[in-house]
């Protein structure tokens, strides 16, 4: 048995809808762009929808309209996408990394006036242009919401404008009000690995009248309101979204519910079938999270069962990790991710060959080449990420897999950790 780790959910609609553009020949700024933002402006009761050609674009763009300038500094996570950091980088912005809680995954909002308080944290070392912090860039992981009431409270008193990025969790609420809509601007983005999918493709959505202007035009070329074709009135992209690829989300958007309770039950028998597995930890769910939306199912080891293979100090097996590892005590730490990562990484490879396409997810983006080529990152500097990061699989998750193919999972991963033991 061959299982993907992702796949698209694609019916007879998708494929009506693609041949009826297709016969159009209307490939581009066509009716179904409009259309397809309506339906999302509908769904999550906004005033403005604007349709790009990726999630990425999306945050861009937001940024730009926010009139973000060189060497401002955005808050956000190491755990994540690396789109949600790199663009601050864009333009000459700096990405400021706060460690995540190691629970849920998502930024820890308690360590980020801790992070911002030591002078000698990491990140004074590695960012030395720094001028103000101007932005908060919200990463709800996986799907899972970060705790919002708190985020906004501390972004009020820092007075940081909040870019929410729902990439990975269109539909998902925080006490009951959707994410996406609770910063400037909000994005999702339509990767065919994602809830929904537009081939390539994302989303802005904003009660924002100039943001959702600024953002509009500037995905257009720079274009102004009158749409003039060669008239361009500030520098803009190249960023709009195909009219193939609206036709296809606004089929999609019609089934969103659906999908998305689809994937709720696949989830929940994922849940089911690792149920006592203690060699296991699933993914934690807040109780904030009043609906959520399943991105991926991602697994990690647990620090108990790989303590049988590698010598885990007692604070780390419960994550009493420090903000940062110290200089004396980072050789050790390198070590021993070095070794927690070759269990990992071998049990991936063991299910790949086996027919369970599996992935680490995510690497810490601080650690990503050119991050440590630009800034001097190394490991050590956000600890509960780098451990995370080694220990989690991604296993196969999407809206159409088979009760069968889970329970082939299930039975694969627990068969090969039992062979680690032996």
């Amino acid at each position: 048995m061959n299982i993907s780790l992702s796949s698209a959910s694609l019916t007879e609609k998708e494929k009506k809808i693609i041949e009826e553009i297709f016969n159009s020949k209307r490939l581009a700024l066509g009716p179904y762009i409009k259309r397809f933002e309506d339906k999302i402006k509908g769904y999550f009761k906004v005033k403005h929808a604007v349709a790009v050609n990726s999630g990425t674009s999306a945050l861009h763009l937001i940024l730009r309209a926010l009139d973000v300038k060189e060497n401002d500094g955005m808050i956000v996570t190491p755990f994540t996408f690396i789109s949600s950091s790199n663009v601050a980088l864009f333009e000459n912005a700096h990405p400021i990394f706060i460690d995540i809680d190691p629970f849920n995954y998502n930024i820890d909002l308690n360590k980020i006036k801790k992070s911002l308080n030591d002078t000698n944290h990491p990140l004074f070392k590695r960012i030395n242009k720094l001028k103000d912090i101007r932005f908060f860039m919200g990463v709800d992981i996986f799907g899972q919401p970060i705790d919002w009431d708190k985020a906004i409270a501390i972004c009020n008193e820092n007075k940081w404008k909040i870019i929410e990025d729902s990439c990975e969790a269109i539909g998902s609420e925080y006490k009951n009000k959707y994410v996406g809509t609770f910063g400037e601007a909000g994005t999702f983005a339509f990767y065919p690995n994602k809830q929904i999918t537009t081939g390539e493709g994302g989303v802005i959505i904003t009660n924002d009248d100039e943001i959702a202007k600024l953002s509009r035009s500037m995905a257009n070329q720079g274009r102004g309101d009158s749409n003039e074709w060669l008239e361009h009135v500030r520098l803009g992209y190249n960023y709009r979204m195909d009219e193939l690829s609206a036709g296809l989300g606004y089929v999609q958007m019609q089934r969103l519910e659906y999908i998305l309770k689809k994937r709720n039950n696949v989830a929940q028998n994922y849940f089911d079938l690792f149920k006592n597995d203690e060699k296991i930890v699933l993914p934690k769910i807040e109780e904030y999270t009043t609906n959520m939306s399943w991105f991926v199912f991602v697994i990690r080891l647990s620090l108990n069962w790989i303590d049988k293979f590698v010598k885990i100090p007692e604070d780390i097996i419960n994550f009493n990790l420090p903000l940062y590892i110290s200089e004396q005590e980072r050789d050790n730490w390198k070590n021993l991710l070095n070794k927690i990562k070759k269990v990992t990484y071998a049990i991936i490879e063991e299910l790949n060959k086996r027919g369970v396409q599996s992935k680490n997810y995510f690497s810490p983006v601080h650690l990503q080449k050119f991050y440590r080529e630009l800034y001097g990152y190394e490991e050590g500097d956000y600890p509960v990420t780098e451990l995370i990061s080694s220990l989690t699989i991604a296993i196969p998750f999407y809206t159409d897999i088979k009760f069968e193919e889970q329970e082939y999972v299930v039975k694969t991963i627990q068969k090969i950790l039992d062979e680690f033991e032996k």
